[in-house]
């Protein structure tokens, strides 16, 4: 297990205890909640006609009556897997949130009262989060919040260009292509972060762990039983602590440096998807989502194997000698000297109003936990109003809208201080000069309606 030089960082000791926790608690849970919105396809080895070639992650919320157990039967009219049927009604809900919330690009705008410091913010910053990726940034950090329910943004400083930057004498535009170079922000996915919250203050972090388990370009040794090569997995530990970052791998130091532009901060930014009140973690979408999409998946299965059984013509034979072994279809003649010989048929579909009407109920719920309804989507089910009209839009969606607003600000608020980490490191090196009230930025969200700048903004109050 990797552990960090105790001096100036966290106690190894409590560093194996957060790694152990995150491992066998944190990031389990976690897992579960990016499978459910995936939903992927993994491999499996058919055992018999009923048994499709594949499963899908929602099928672990699926009773057993329905994933039975594979191989019993033979026959797949009557194996112990019934019809799986699977519709991911939480990817498409998700990827609308994060459409509405970060589909185009954003503006940030700086509140420096000096207008050539003003100009100069925006410029470098709107190239640094263009260089870091841009709209696939935000997006990306909205998909990770949304799924696990918060976001962490780590900021990358290449604190040797930036110095020698800051000393050189060369043109504007030539000073600020190789800022855009030596800073970078970067998206951290919640399964590889682990946060060391303050315990006076559930909003400040005492440090940072990025632990990553990967496998490694170079081959084990052969398996004595299998005869085969592994290839070998290695454990990637990094430590940001205010002023220092240390990088292990399998317990060996690779980096070990000091920040001179940001020495007594840890460069992590979070974000909140919904905030959740005196707890680091937010809430997730998907959370509250799972027990009706395994309900969703049950009732469509169960319906599924109820039209297979019945969509099919049976056939009850009395008096007729050998009617099992012959082939059913048309052109086909029986003949018997029984006068009392019959053929009966029975079965066929019928309908299920109940049925239906509780996998429509589940869909609304799906609708009001999620606040994203068809008409988001594109799908209109019936008349509502004049849907050309951008106020009856608004009407329809208002839940939406709302939960949106609501999310920008906790977005839009780790974007600003974000800005305020890049002008301060910017200030340290003497590049951009500016004072703690010149750090003062705003983020002007794009309407998801109208294609044009709204006029809600989010400001951040000058900070040190």
């Amino acid at each position: 297990m990797p552990t960090p030089p105790p001096a100036h960082g966290p106690d190894p000791a409590f560093v194996r205890h957060l790694i152990d926790e995150h491992r066998g608690t944190t990031r389990p849970r976690l897992e579960r909640l990016w499978s459910y919105y995936r939903n992927a396809m993994s491999g499996a080895v058919p055992t018999g006609r009923s048994r499709r070639a594949y499963t899908l992650a929602q099928e672990a919320g699926l009773p057993l009556r329905i994933t039975g157990t594979p191989g019993v039967h033979e026959d797949d009219r009557a194996g112990a897997r019934r019809e799986v049927v699977i519709e991911n009604d939480i990817a498409w809900r998700i990827h609308l949130m994060v459409d509405f919330l970060a589909g185009r690009a954003i503006t940030i705008e700086s509140a420096a009262p000096d207008a050539a410091t003003r100009t100069r913010a925006e410029r470098v910053l709107n190239a640094i989060w263009e260089r870091s990726g841009g709209v696939s940034l935000l997006q990306d950090m909205a998909l990770l919040g949304h799924v696990y329910g918060h976001a962490d943004l780590v900021l990358r400083l290449d604190e040797r260009s930036l110095l020698q930057v800051g000393r050189a004498g060369a043109d504007q535009n030539a000073r600020e292509a190789a800022i855009a170079d030596a800073i970078r922000i970067e998206p951290i996915e919640p399964t590889r972060g682990i946060p060391i919250v303050s315990p006076a203050d559930y909003r400040a972090l005492d440090g940072y762990l990025i632990h990553v388990e990967h496998e490694d370009n170079t081959l084990t040794a052969r398996s004595s039983g299998t005869g085969r090569a592994t290839r070998r997995r290695i454990s990637t530990l990094e430590t940001l602590t205010p002023g220092r970052r240390v990088v292990e791998r399998d317990g060996r130091v690779l980096l070990d440096e000091t920040s001179t532009l940001l020495p007594d901060v840890t460069p992590v930014v979070h974000a909140q998807n919904t905030s959740q009140p005196f707890r680091y973690a937010g809430l997730s979408e998907v959370e509250p989502l799972i027990p009706l999409q395994d309900e969703l998946n049950t009732r469509l299965s169960d319906r599924a194997c109820r039209v297979t059984m019945q969509s099919f013509n049976m056939y009850l034979a009395k008096g007729i000698e050998g009617f099992d072994r012959v082939p059913i279809g048309p052109g086909q003649v029986w003949s018997t000297s029984n006068p009392d010989a019959q053929v009966q048929a029975f079965g066929g579909d019928a309908s299920s109003p109940s049925e239906d009407a509780h996998i429509e109920q589940i869909r609304e719920a799906m609708d009001k936990a999620s606040a994203v309804p068809p008409l988001a989507g594109g799908v209109v089910r019936a008349r509502i109003g004049n849907l050309s009209s951008a106020s009856a839009l608004r009407i329809t969606l208002m839940a939406l809208l709302a939960k949106t607003e609501r999310k920008r600000l906790a977005y839009g608020r780790a974007a600003v201080e974000m800005n305020t980490l890049i002008l301060r490191a910017l200030d340290a090196c003497g590049i951009l000069r500016t004072d703690p009230g010149d750090r003062a930025t705003r983020i002007v969200w794009p309407d998801p309606l109208k294609g044009i700048a709204e006029t809600s903004t989010h400001t951040s109050p000058p900070t040190s």
